[in-house]
């Protein structure tokens, strides 16, 4: 009898580990991001062959809508297995200091990643002294997108400050481009907003003003806002209607010479677009910006109560193996967050991003979740919105000080 139930026993453990898994992953990864969260996928199922994966993914441009839906599932006690956040405040801020998220500190020992992670983009990821999520990538935020061929017939070149891009604007508009700068909806607006700041104000102010040392009412920071405006007056008049994509495509089809985006974009030229850096598109850094690399980080972490947590926990593995980041980046159009990938997987442009990320001054980017929490992220659009339509740099900046008052930033 004793032999029986330990035969049954066995069989049933041995059933319990074969029997097929099932993971759900939530991102805002769809359409033309797609491709590399799928390169993640595949990789997933050749480990893990048994385990069903559930894409949830929830479109919207920088998380926008998807955001809204993980908080009625966080709240609502049905998270999912782990879900995708830009690191820094926007997790840390929110979920962390909800004590609804798992400590990853022992996950990141037996994997070796305090080795192969940047020391500073650990500590961005990481609060009392321990890592909350796990970085698949960096991007760069404060990029100039242009088409060189048009550039060239245009007589013109990438401007390197604000001023100088003013000069451009009129330049343009006396050729006929009517809209020499390409803008899309609100939050590719804040994203804009983020690099004229720190062109503005520099890297060190711009730390500064996230650390609570420099208030947004600071006669710096509302001269920012007033270059801001004129940087607008140079924009296309439909912003709120176009998708990044969009915008984008307006710079291929020459209607605007300049576009400020991340380097998705770059992905989205060469995996949707089939363009080939320097002569399908042309970069460079944001005016104002040279040897400064906005960042932020798409990353994953580990919600408690997760159902599929065993599966959970493998799917961060293979979001911090050097394989899985070797085939996730270079069809996102950003750079591995491991030091040691293999960049002869990677384009012209993502070579050039990863030496400017071991050689430029590192800043954490705003809209994007890196140095502010959602609290003021998730209402600092309204600030944009009301001052693209007043150019009122004094009211903007008092309302974001009150904002960043609120938000635990400033006193």
């Amino acid at each position: 009898m004793k032999k029986a139930l330990l035969l049954a026993a066995a069989l049933a453990v041995t059933t319990s580990a074969s029997a097929a898994g099932k993971l759900e992953i939530f991102s805002w990864w769809s359409g033309d991001e797609g491709p590399a969260l799928e390169a993640l996928i595949k990789l997933y199922k050749q480990k893990y062959p048994s385990v069903t994966v559930d894409n949830a993914t929830v479109s919207g441009g920088a998380g926008t809508n998807a955001k809204a839906v993980l908080k009625t599932r966080m709240l609502g006690g049905t998270p999912p297995d782990s879900f995708q956040a830009h690191a820094g405040q926007e997790l840390i801020g929110t979920w962390v200091v909800a004590g609804r998220m798992e400590d990853l500190s022992s996950l990141f020992k037996s994997e070796g990643w305090d080795k192969v992670f940047p020391k500073d983009l650990v500590k961005l990821i990481s609060q009392g002294g321990k890592p909350w999520s796990v970085p698949v990538n960096v991007h760069r935020s404060n990029v100039m997108w242009y088409n060189p061929a048009k550039l060239k017939a245009w007589g013109v070149t990438a401007p390197k400050t604000w001023p100088e891009f003013l000069k451009t604007c009129s330049t343009l508009k006396a050729k006929g481009v009517a809209a020499p700068l390409v803008v899309g909806e609100n939050w590719t607006q804040q994203h804009l907003w983020e690099s004229v700041m720190i062109g503005t104000l520099g890297s060190a102010n711009w730390e500064n003003l996230w650390a609570g040392k420099l208030k947004f009412t600071d006669p710096k920071v509302v001269a920012g806002f007033t270059t801001f405006g004129k940087v607008m007056d140079c924009a296309n008049k439909d912003a709120s209607g176009l998708s990044w994509q969009q915008a984008s495509d307006r710079i291929i089809d020459g209607t605007s010479a300049f576009n400020v985006m991340g380097d998705w974009a770059a992905g989205y030229f060469t995996t949707t677009k089939k363009l080939a850096p320097n002569t399908g598109f042309g970069w460079a850094p944001a005016p104002g910006t040279t040897k400064t690399f906005v960042m932020l980080a798409d990353s994953f972490g580990l919600p408690k109560g997760a159902k599929d947590r065993a599966e959970a926990l493998n799917w961060l593995k293979v979001l911090g193996s050097k394989a899985g980041q070797d085939a996730f980046n270079p069809l996102k159009g950003s750079i591995a967050a491991r030091t040691d990938s293999d960049l002869s997987k990677y384009n012209t442009y993502s070579k050039s991003a990863a030496a400017d990320w071991k050689s430029n001054k590192i800043v954490g980017s705003m809209v994007h979740g890196a140095v502010a929490p959602e609290s003021f992220t998730s209402a600092f659009g309204a600030i944009i919105d009301q001052f693209v339509a007043s150019k009122n740099s004094a009211a903007a900046a008092a309302a974001a000080q009150q904002l960043a008052v609120r938000a635990g930033i400033s006193k």
